[in-house]
């Protein structure tokens, strides 16, 4: 593999991890009422701190789970089971009103303040773990061990992938206004239920895979692979 087949890889994996589209509406919900400025500072926030967290997880990643001596396998356990909580939460009830802001907009020329609060807001649960989840994480630690046998070059490539991931992802949360006003209400309670059933399918796969892992032989390799080779 070159440093440019590394960073297509990452690109994709990343930006299917993060899921732009499917976060839509829950930022449309977070940000209701936000004039377009205040939508996109907001967006340009949140982006920029998953850069920031995606490229501390490449540069330390490794190093941050040994030093406290804790394995891949329970990473993925652990973030598994934040994931199926969330992912129930966003199934069973009414996810979006959990980041409705509570204080009206009033003043559209409060850029800075408005995206500030709202900002502090989103950290968690939405930037992490909804977007920024262990898939993300493990996606990031697993590929910085790909770069460093690429040496330089599998760096830079790997940089310029998560950039190009945060990019999109900004201008998918950007173009929230015309995407709420086509799906409705409705359609974005509808559209949070079934990425909470997904959610919770791919917790139990982050699980299932940190079990396989940590105990080898004891589930087949046919649950823990979504696609075995070979299999129909």
């Amino acid at each position: 593999m070159n440093a440019v087949d590394l960073g297509v890889n990452l690109f994709v994996a990343l930006f299917a991890l993060l899921d732009p589209i499917g976060n839509v509406p829950i930022f449309a919900a977070a940000t209701a009422g936000a004039s377009l400025r205040q939508r996109i500072t907001v967006s340009a926030m949140i982006c920029a701190f998953a850069a920031v967290f995606l490229g501390f997880f490449f540069f330390t990643g490794l190093g941050l789970l040994q030093f406290f001596g804790i394995s891949l396998a329970a990473f993925r356990i652990a973030g598994g089971i934040l994931l199926l909580l969330l992912g129930l939460d966003m199934a069973r009830e009414d996810f979006l009103k959990i980041f409705a802001d509570a204080d009206a907009v009033t003043d559209a020329k409060d850029v800075r303040g408005y995206a500030k609060r709202r900002f502090k807001r989103l950290i968690v649960p939405f930037a992490i773990p909804l977007m920024i989840g262990p898939g993300a994480i493990s996606a990031i630690i697993i590929q910085a061990g790909e770069a460093e046998k690429l040496g330089f070059a599998g760096t830079v490539a790997s940089l310029i992938a998560m950039g190009a991931a945060c990019v999109v992802t900004f201008l998918c949360f950007a173009a929230t206004g015309p995407i709420s006003r086509i799906l409705g209400d409705v359609g974005m309670a509808i559209v949070v239920r079934v990425l909470g059933l997904i959610l919770c399918a791919l917790a139990i796969q982050f699980i299932l895979m940190g079990l396989g892992e940590a105990l080898p032989g004891m589930i087949s390799s046919g649950v823990t692979a979504p696609y075995p080779s070979g299999g129909h």
